[in-house]
C-alpha cells in the first residue's frame, strides 16, 4: 500500500473514532429528561384558532356551546372535548370561541389573552363558562368555586382545579378529596405558586 494512501486511511479512521467518542461523550453528559409528574403547558408552543359562530353547536348565542371534538386547548394543545368535566369556553363579542381542557389552562389563558388569541383582548370577551366537576353542566366562571390540591386527576394530573356551582359543593368535595376552596375572582387575581409556574413561557402567534 502506498504511504500516502496509508496516511489517508489512518486519518479517516482517527476522525471516525473521534466522532464516535464525541457522540458517546455527549450521550453520557446529556441528562435524562425527567418526568416531573405534571402535564403543564411548560414550553409547548400551540396554535389553536378560535371557532367561528357558524361552526358551533349553540342553543342560543348567550349560552355556551357544545365543545367541538376537534377543538384544541390554545394553552396546552389537548383536545378539550376529551375532558367533559374539566372543559371551559371563552366566547368573544363577535361570537368566536376558544375552548380549554381544564380550568387551570383557562386561568393561564385569561392572564395573557393576546398571547393565545391573536388580535384579541380580555375586554373583548363576552362570556366565560366552566364545566361543573359533578356533572351539572356549564357554570358562569364568575359564580364558580374551585378546589386546589385535591386528589382528583384530570388533564393536568393532580394539578387541577375542579369547578363547582357553590362554595358549599366545593367544600364538600374538598373534605372528601383534600384541597383548598377558592372563588373564581381570587384565582383570577393570583394563582397558587405551583400552578402559576406551569404557565407557558415561549412566545407564539396563534391564528384566529
Amino acid at each position: 500500500m502506498m504511504p500516502t494512501r496509508r496516511r489517508l486511511l489512518a486519518a479517516a479512521a482517527l476522525a471516525a473514532c473521534a466522532g464516535a467518542g464525541a457522540a458517546a461523550w455527549a450521550r453520557r453528559e446529556r441528562p435524562p429528561v425527567a418526568d416531573t409528574g405534571d402535564d403543564g403547558p411548560g414550553e409547548v408552543c400551540i396554535s389553536a384558532p378560535t371557532w367561528a359562530p357558524g361552526t358551533l353547536d349553540l342553543a342560543s348565542p348567550e349560552r355556551p356551546a357544545a365543545v367541538p371534538a376537534e377543538a384544541r386547548c390554545p394553552v396546552c394543545g389537548m383536545y378539550a372535548a376529551r375532558w367533559p368535566r374539566w372543559a371551559s369556553e371563552v366566547r368573544y363579542a363577535d361570537g368566536h370561541a376558544h375552548f380549554t381542557d381544564s380550568p387551570l389552562c383557562l386561568f393561564h389563558y385569561l392572564q395573557a389573552v393576546p398571547r393565545h388569541a391573536r388580535g384579541r383582548r380580555r375586554e373583548d370577551i363576552a362570556g366565560i363558562w366552566v364545566q361543573a366537576h359533578d356533572g351539572r353542566g356549564w357554570l358562569p366562571l364568575a359564580r364558580a368555586h374551585f378546589v386546589h390540591g385535591s386528589t382528583a386527576a384530570g388533564p393536568m394530573r393532580r394539578l387541577n382545579l375542579p369547578a363547582f356551582a357553590s362554595q358549599g359543593d366545593a367544600a364538600t368535595f374538598a373534605r372528601a378529596h383534600g384541597g383548598q376552596v377558592f372563588a373564581a375572582a381570587a384565582l383570577q387575581q393570583r394563582l397558587p405558586d405551583e400552578l402559576q409556574r406551569l404557565a407557558p413561557h415561549r412566545e407564539h402567534t396563534p391564528p384566529g
